[in-house]
């Protein structure tokens, strides 16, 4: 068995392009499904994608671990950054399916079987009009307390919210009490029995990032997340280690040695590693066991789309420190129309039991996907009050 051709597949889903990845053998109908979505970076994923193929086109699909560690290291640039190990995540995602399909279990059986009967799944509430966040505080909060709600409505037991305005290096009180404010509307909207989280999206520095943290200590988030940029290990481990509320992080490191660092310093308790941007599901295993080492949460980052999802819950299903998983479930109204799951949700209570079906237990509708080409996404600008550049 060789692998034939490598296939990409581009779905636009309003902020984000999906880049699905086949991966085709030369046994008929035999093929796996991966995905590589990052915004902003659709066309050098794709070009990545493109020039990895030479490495694996004739090789065995089921020798994964060495067709990884070819494209790591091969081409003499290591595969640590975003967009090579993008490319390389997809790649890999799909010979794990293609693996499972050999073998007629779903992914999560070939890594020892389930060790839970469910995953619960959280959603995101958004990050509220950020152009008027300091305008108009108090609609702010009651629109929080408003999709609070509802998120509890749909069923869901947890929720995650962009409570945190962008902020300058140091500022004042206002933006403190902003997110004070919100977080106070959205506690009060669900109560006690319900986890609510707030990312923070790395915009504070490691100074502001410490005083939402201790402003937001007394609400009892279930986990604050990025309260400043992920390359400020120093600053991560400060915040921690100030307040009880659990701190997350990772969803934009890449590799192995970038969580050995951020573990070492105990810079979270919360891991989010991303499927689609660590290296899959060989490189992420690694990552996983290393978190269970330090007695650190997996909690993956999952905006994205449907096959990331399929992997993020497989890969749940097999790894004892997992604890949560990110569910998009209405970003564009036809998600459902381009795929295929094996997984079943339960709409009452938002949990997911395992995917009966081999691999990833998914199969992609490409003619619906060709419904939704390519778009060149909007760009996503943040300007501090006076004018200069914040991030995102």
């Amino acid at each position: 068995m060789k692998i034939e051709r490598i296939e990409t597949l581009v779905c636009h889903a309003r902020m984000r392009n999906w880049i699905f990845v086949k991966v085709m053998t030369d046994q008929p109908g035999l093929y796996g499904w991966g995905e590589a979505t990052l915004e902003w970076h659709t066309r050098s994923v794709l070009g990545a994608i493109e020039d990895l193929q030479p490495l694996l086109i004739g090789e065995d699909p089921i020798a994964i671990e060495k067709l990884w560690q070819t494209m790591w290291r091969q081409h003499f640039w290591h595969g640590s950054g975003v967009v090579r190990s993008t490319a390389i995540a997809a790649i890999d995602l799909a010979l794990w399916d293609i693996l499972g399909k050999v073998h007629g279990v779903p992914c999560h059986r070939l890594w020892g079987g389930p060790v839970r009967d469910r995953i619960r799944l959280y959603c995101h509430l958004g990050g509220g009009d950020l152009e008027r966040f300091y305008e108009t505080p108090v609609d702010n909060a009651n629109a929080f307390a408003d999709l609070a709600a509802k998120a509890t409505t749909d069923g869901f037991s947890a929720f995650k919210s962009m409570a945190v305005p962008p902020t300058m290096p140091l500022e004042g009180l206002q933006p403190i009490r902003a997110a004070e404010a919100c977080v106070a509307k959205m506690r009060e909207a669900v109560g006690d029995e319900v986890d609510i989280m707030v990312d923070c999206h790395a915009r504070p520095s490691p100074a502001m990032g410490m005083q939402f943290a201790r402003a937001l200590e007394p609400f009892g988030l279930y986990f604050l997340e990025e309260p400043c940029w992920p390359e400020s290990i120093d600053g991560l481990a400060a915040i921690n280690a100030a307040v009880s509320t659990p701190i997350a992080t990772g969803e934009r490191l890449t590799h192995l040695a970038a969580f050995r660092d951020l573990f070492a310093a105990r810079g979270c308790e919360v891991c989010q590693l991303d499927l689609t941007h660590c290296g899959g599901f060989s490189e992420a295993s690694r990552i996983a066991a290393l978190a269970d080492a330090h007695r650190i949460a997996l909690a993956p980052h999952n905006p994205q789309g449907p096959v990331s999802t399929a992997a993020s819950l497989e890969f749940g299903f097999a790894q004892p420190s997992y604890v949560i998983c990110e569910s998009v479930h209405s970003d564009v109204p036809w998600r459902d129309d381009v795929v295929e799951e094996g997984f079943l949700v339960d709409p009452k209570t938002r949990t997911v039991t395992p995917n009966l079906r081999p691999g990833l237990g998914i199969e992609i509708r490409e003619s619906e996907v060709k419904k939704h080409p390519f778009e060149q996404e909007l760009p996503q600008r943040v300007w501090y009050r006076d004018g200069s550049v914040g991030d995102w």
